[in-house]
């Protein structure tokens, strides 16, 4: 029997463009969702290629938390992954895991994994 893998991981740098304040499921799970700016350059090819976008993201539990405190402006390296964004829109939304922040700190960085 063979049995293939499905992935679906994103890794991604940005600045954080706008975040909503820091809400609770019905369960008391914390959430907070937010607009993510993203721009690079990649090679498309073998030529390189200016890449600029926006993606909505949203973060729960203990992630939400450390996004909650992140202010508009901040550089953040993100993981996780794309889901729809509800059942009655297929848009893409991507649900952070892991957040990084690059800046603002002695050595440049602190890691914040959910778990």
């Amino acid at each position: 029997m063979i049995v293939e893998a499905l992935l679906n991981r994103l890794e991604l740098t940005g600045t954080l463009i706008e975040r909503q304040g820091l809400r609770f499921t019905p369960a008391g799970v914390p959430v907070t969702e937010c607009l993510i700016e993203h721009q690079s350059e990649q090679v498309e090819a073998g030529s390189p290629r200016r890449v600029e976008c926006e993606i909505r993201a949203i973060a729960l539990g203990p992630t939400a938390r450390w996004l909650a405190a992140a202010s508009p402006g901040a550089a953040l390296r993100l993981t996780g992954f794309l889901a729809a964004r509800s059942r009655n829109s297929k848009q893409p939304r991507l649900h952070i895991t892991t957040i990084e922040f690059v800046e603002g700190n002695q050595d440049g960085k602190i890691l914040q994994e959910e778990g």
